[in-house]
């Protein structure tokens, strides 16, 4: 008996089927999130040269690489964390879902404490933190649940696949420094493979 494996294809073509039904941000967690556990309990769903970091330029133990990008704004990318990475607080501003594909990796999420009455500045407050394992979602919800850090605190690279309702490219995110409280405003400029 052959066993019929959830490929990438899969999932991105049940994923823009549901956006086209116009959901909710909980019926896309709800659905979205099956799925996404099922793509990432399928070693073989995305190609090995997409699981490796990059070897080489200024993050060469990093790596994020586009895997599909639609026309409702749906993205989905391999992102590749070396040993001992780590990107500090952040937010994404669309709601997102990431899954462990490979080894684990550490997310502490954030709330906003202060009364965001001055600009560039942010007071964040520690929420929780947790290690992901293979098979394990994370789910993120914009301007409720959404900042986080990232830590690969193993000696090994972890890989995810993010799913966003929105091209990273297109949104003015923010980076927030946790001992100053400096909040920074960025986009993402291009991924390692387009």
């Amino acid at each position: 008996m052959t066993t019929v494996k959830y490929s990438l294809e899969d999932f991105t073509r049940d994923m823009e089927s549901l956006i086209e039904s116009q959901p909710g941000n909980q019926q896309i967690f709800d659905k979205g999130s099956a799925w996404l556990e099922r793509l990432v309990s399928n070693p073989d769903s995305i190609p090995m040269e997409f699981r490796m970091p990059l070897g080489t330029g200024p993050r060469p133990n990093h790596a994020s690489r586009m895997l599909y990008q639609g026309e409702s704004g749906l993205q989905v990318t391999a992102v590749v964390w070396g040993a001992g990475d780590h990107l500090g607080p952040h937010d994404h501003l669309t709601w997102g879902m990431i899954g462990i594909l490979d080894n684990t990796l550490t997310e502490t999420r954030y709330h906003r404490v202060d009364d965001h009455n001055v600009d560039g500045y942010a007071k964040l407050e520690k929420d929780r933190a947790a290690n992901f394992k293979p098979g394990e979602i994370t789910l993120l919800i914009p301007e409720t649940d959404e900042i986080h850090q990232m830590d690969n605190l193993t000696d090994k690279p972890t890989v995810e696949i993010h799913v966003y309702g929105n091209d990273l490219r297109s949104i003015d995110r923010h980076a927030y420094n946790l001992e100053s409280g400096k909040v920074t405003t960025f986009r993402t400029q291009k991924w390692d493979n387009c």
